[in-house]
């Protein structure tokens, strides 16, 4: 007969609980997910000032923030009144709630290439957002040692990141941070790409399959693939670290 081992009892849980570093009297069940969160958090903020220190070499400025409204105190009063705003296709930037708060506040002049009414429309509204003071956009996946990995489809989003807009604001949760380039690139492809196609309608073998097959297919959206690794002007490229799962 199989033996089936028995779960520990609830003083049992409770003893090792209790004997937690962290912990210095008996903890009640109910509060065992906000004590593992804050070690979460803890975790994130630590692994994040590894990361800020890595951007500063690499000519880019570095940020954390515990959650989306952190961020929102924080980047607002860095953005000029009366400046003009591009951005990059992003479920991050949406998620935060940074494009809610911009547009809200009419303060800034949003140039937003959704209202195209033609192609040759978008083209000129493309032509504004070089010019931009702040370009907003995440990230598809950062190294811990402070590379940006992105993959584009039709190239606008990265080409703004190379150059451009006067300040480019990059907004990524912890989910992005990946260990090196190589597991960035799978990141993308596995995990963000295929949601993103979804999304977006595209006919592609990952809207089926849910995997990346390298594709050459008509709505491919993997067309062009950058990496960041250094900025050639000191801190136009600012980073900001949010400790939540933001997009895809």
């Amino acid at each position: 007969m199989m033996s089936v081992a028995k779960a520990p009892d609830f003083d049992t849980c409770e003893l090792f609980r209790a004997t937690h570093p962290y912990n210095s009297s008996i903890i009640p069940f109910q509060k065992e997910r906000s004590i593992f969160m804050s070690f979460v958090t803890d975790a994130f903020a630590l692994k994040a000032k590894s990361i800020i220190k890595n951007l500063e070499k690499r000519n880019m400025e570095g940020f954390y923030c515990e959650n989306s409204q952190a961020l929102l105190d924080t980047i607002l009063p860095m953005i000029e009144n009366n400046s003009s705003i591009a951005w990059g296709g992003s479920q991050t930037l949406n998620e935060c709630g940074l494009m809610d708060a911009l547009q809200q506040s009419g303060s800034y002049t949003m140039i937003d290439r959704t209202t195209a009414k033609s192609p040759e429309e978008a083209r000129q509204i493309f032509a504004k957002s070089v010019l931009a003071d702040y370009y907003l956009m995440s990230t598809n996946a950062i190294t811990l040692d402070g590379e940006l990995i992105n993959i584009d489809g039709n190239g606008n989003r990265v080409a703004c990141l190379i150059q451009g807009p006067k300040q480019v604001f990059i907004i990524a949760g912890m989910n992005k941070v990946v260990t090196d380039i190589g597991t960035g690139l799978s990141r993308v492809q596995n995990i963000a790409t295929p949601p993103n196609t979804l999304r977006l309608n595209k006919k592609t073998p990952c809207t089926i399959t849910g995997s990346c097959a390298n594709c050459l297919s008509p709505d491919c959206i993997c067309n062009q693939i950058v990496i960041t690794r250094r900025s050639g002007h000191v801190d136009r490229i600012k980073v900001f670290l949010v400790g939540e799962n933001l997009g895809f």
